[in-house]
């Protein structure tokens, strides 16, 4: 009977959260049909924004983690949405480098989407950080507000930015495929492959009762105390690589992913830290041994 109710719940949560999604994207639509003719970069992120604005619904439910597969999900509409004004439905018409970067780009979004459905527990279930960031928060400042700028529309800028070099990536396509191509499809594969096999290093190692207390420090996290954000990062500059070969003169683009490196460096790494610094005292010693992001081999005790 608990099972059940479990089940129950998680459904209707996922069903909250689909239907989000689908208002999201039809107010997205909206907008592009409402203003045609306009450049497709601007109208983008004028429908990023207002599909952005849809997850004030989250206050509703009281879930700020209702726009966490966003970050996941909107890149891949976006992206394929371009190629299709490029080439139509016509498999047919895709270059080698558009071919690549919509692969790439679906097998990041479907493997991080699915990451966050398998461990979601339901609409009861928030993000440790927004519960912390709302304990926290100074009195004046209304959770909403805070809600919408720090945890929604400041992801959606970031991802937007570290989308801009896709844009020329599907859309120039006057140079041919080359070595720089050749080496954002090895730096983008290889970031998916990191954080993939780094996430499931880590649900394995949770799963375990045995490791309650305890500080994961094999496989990839031998080397990092990051890897999962080390591949995201990773991510990011494969995407601004693809751009720089279809077009260098968009080498300014490299603000995208340097945002993305920002926010995880100022922001993610930090609450982390200080979390597993909270629950576990002999992580001290983990930070004093292994790097943040970049991977070399530990220190010795």
């Amino acid at each position: 009977m608990a099972a059940d109710r479990v089940g129950r719940h998680l459904s209707a949560g996922f069903a909250v959260v689909a239907s989000t999604y689908v208002i999201a994207g039809v107010a997205a639509w909206a907008v592009v049909a409402a203003f045609p003719g306009r450049h497709p970069l601007l109208l983008t992120f004028a429908a990023d924004l207002v599909a952005t604005a849809v997850f004030a619904a989250s206050t509703v439910v009281a879930n700020a983690s209702l726009y966490d597969p966003y970050w996941s999900v909107a890149p891949a509409v976006i992206v394929v949405g371009w190629v299709l004004g490029q080439t139509g439905a016509d498999p047919s018409a895709l270059t080698g480098r558009q071919a690549a970067v919509v692969l790439l780009v679906l097998a990041w979004a479907i493997r991080l989407t699915a990451n966050w459905a398998s461990s979601w527990r339901g609409l009861h279930h928030e993000d440790w950080r927004y519960v912390q960031v709302r304990e926290r928060r100074p009195r004046l400042l209304p959770w909403w507000l805070i809600n919408l700028t720090g945890i929604q529309l400041l992801p959606t800028l970031v991802v937007f930015a570290g989308l801009l070099p896709v844009w020329p990536a599907v859309t120039a396509t006057g140079r041919p495929w080359g070595l720089a191509d050749l080496a954002a499809v090895v730096v983008t594969a290889a970031a998916i492959a990191v954080e993939a096999v780094a996430d499931r290093q880590l649900r394995r190692f949770a799963r375990d009762p045995a490791h309650r207390g305890r500080t994961l420090d094999s496989g990839l996290w031998r080397y990092s105390r990051h890897p999962n954000y080390l591949g995201e990062i990773g991510f990011w500059w494969g995407m601004w690589l693809f751009g720089l070969a279809a077009a260098p003169s968009w080498w300014w683009t490299v603000l995208g992913p340097i945002a993305v490196v920002l926010l995880f460096t100022t922001v993610s790494v930090p609450l982390m830290d200080r979390r597993s610094l909270s629950r576990r005292p002999s992580y001290a010693d983990h930070m004093r041994r292994v790097p943040a992001l970049l991977p070399r081999k530990p220190r010795s005790p």
